[in-house]
């Protein structure tokens, strides 16, 4: 059986000065993710500048396996943009 997992993240984009720099930041974040095999969207805070929520879906065989590539994602954002998550919230969608 598969397994679906949605991990939802809100980011706080602190040297955003507009929605202009905000979409700068999230289109190098999803490019970097897709590379994973994810797939994601901007779903929450769309008119703020200085933060978003984005929500990644991945799945796999095993839970283990979207376990893996949903960890992948956290250590991404972090390594390439150290303190931007504020929070994140895993549901399994099977």
């Amino acid at each position: 059986m598969s397994a679906v997992g949605l991990l939802t993240i809100v980011l706080h984009i602190s040297m955003s000065r507009s929605l202009k720099d905000k979409r700068r930041v999230l289109t190098s974040i999803k490019t970097r993710l897709r590379k994973l095999n994810v797939s994601l969207a901007e779903t929450d805070y769309n008119d703020v500048h200085k933060q978003a929520q984005l929500s990644i879906v991945a799945t796999s065989t095993h839970r283990d396996g979207v376990d893996k590539l949903l960890t992948a994602v956290l250590t991404e954002i972090d390594r390439h943009d150290p303190g931007l998550i504020i929070s994140s919230e895993l549901e399994w969608l099977t």
